[in-house]
């Protein structure tokens, strides 16, 4: 499989990742600190999808790594939203851990290709 076809792959497990979370957002409670939590998760999600398709339309490696670490950085909280759901026992745990497990790993992958990026462009920090 070639970088591009890669890069599509992932491009859709991001979004398919998004429709996932909009899925499991109906079986949260509906109590106000819930739906604040859910909004700030669903927001970091989709922004984890759109900036990571928006990374791979970039016109330079400066840019690429730039817009990666905006990815990073959403993925990051999506994995802190859901931690906070599991923690606090908002739902089952069955519900959750999966969803937690996913993030966990796009965040790795993501986090991954930005460092071999930095290397790339800054070879000697």
């Amino acid at each position: 499989m070639n970088s591009s076809e890669l890069s599509e792959k992932f491009r859709q497990r991001t979004k398919l990742f998004t429709i996932r979370i909009i899925a499991f957002s109906k079986s949260l409670p509906k109590s106000p600190e819930s739906q604040i939590i859910l909004k700030q998760l669903i927001r970091s999600v989709a922004s984890t999808a759109a900036n990571y398709r928006a990374a791979c339309r970039a016109r330079s490696n400066t840019e690429f790594f730039s817009k990666l670490s905006i990815v990073v950085e959403e993925a990051d909280e999506s994995v802190f939203w859901l931690e906070i759901i599991h923690e606090a026992n908002l739902v089952n745990e069955q519900e959750v851990l999966p969803l937690l497990r996913e993030a966990n790993e796009i965040l790795a992958i993501v986090a991954s290709s930005r460092k071999t990026m930095r290397n790339k462009l800054f070879p000697n920090q």
